[in-house]
């Protein structure tokens, strides 16, 4: 029985699927070797992708909670553990609570500015999953919490947020609507029949031609930030990287075939660590 319960509540903190967890880091890292100049400090680096995985593992709880009535009805979702009744809502709720205070303490090694910053993104990443039943692109609301470890490193690191940084938050927030896209294409037709709102619903029959327009917004965004933090040639090689990536994800995607859509969901991992590269070769001596 306390083995079973122990995976319910991993799977709420989706232990087991770090997919997403992996995105949040690459842009975290991002964020953590611009602000630092290639040498983060080691604490603030520390700090801050033990945080965001604390966050993300709160939110997919909070996630849940809310849309515990609805996850059932979902083919991707039926089994998770509080649609299942493997958890029950008091205890999911217990578990979230104690992860968002042990965020905050974490936080607090670092400057005030920083905790400040913490606490307005948690309550973005709070809000996400109510976004799911008004607004059209919620994945949109799911970027801006997914992009704020840039902003944590900025003031963490320098005291302030940077021209650079900002386009830097621009782009991995337009990256995030990207590649929750493709997961949302997924789930679209579940996500219809029980009236909550994705881009992927919002943009049908324009979906890869939006895809392809919000892949170019970022990459403008990033070449935006290498030119404000006066990044040299290997950054926009990993630019470049993204963008053949991109490139493949489109064409890989061309039917929008569930089983396809998630894999380009997956594949942006490769997007991340591309301009993750060349970030870190940009700072080299």
């Amino acid at each position: 029985m306390f083995l079973h319960k122990c995976s319910a509540f991993a799977r709420l903190m989706r232990l087991d699927r770090p997919v997403g967890t992996l995105l949040l880091a690459w842009s975290s890292l991002w964020g953590l070797w611009l602000a630092g100049n290639g040498q983060p400090p080691v604490r603030v680096v520390v700090v801050i992708l033990l945080g965001t995985w604390l966050m993300r593992s709160a939110g997919c709880i909070f996630n849940d909670l809310a849309d515990r009535n609805f996850d059932g009805h979902v083919t991707r979702t039926r089994h998770r553990p509080l649609a299942s009744g493997e958890a029950t809502a008091g205890e999911a709720l217990a578990l979230g609570i104690i992860l968002l205070i042990l965020n905050f303490l974490l936080v607090l090694l670092l400057n005030w500015q920083s905790v400040l910053l913490a606490v307005a993104c948690g309550a973005v990443a709070l809000f996400y999953p109510l976004c799911k039943r008004f607004f059209l692109a919620p994945q949109l609301v799911l970027g801006i919490a997914f992009a704020s470890p840039i902003f944590m490193a900025q003031t963490a690191i320098l005291g302030t947020i940077t021209p650079a940084g900002a386009w830097l938050f621009a782009a991995s927030a337009i990256w995030a609507l990207v590649y929750d896209t493709y997961y949302a294409l997924v789930d679209r037709e579940d996500d219809e029949k029980i009236g909550l709102h994705s881009s992927a619903i919002t943009v049908r029959g324009y979906e890869r031609r939006f895809l392809a327009l919000m892949m170019l917004l970022m990459l403008v965004c990033l070449l935006l930030a290498g030119r404000a933090a006066a990044l040299n040639a290997w950054y926009y090689a990993g630019v470049a990287a993204a963008a053949l990536l991109f490139a493949w994800e489109q064409w890989d995607t061309r039917h929008l075939g569930r089983e396809h859509c998630f894999r380009a969901f997956v594949h942006n991992n490769w997007v991340g660590a591309a301009i993750l590269l060349g970030i870190v070769l940009a700072h080299l001596p």
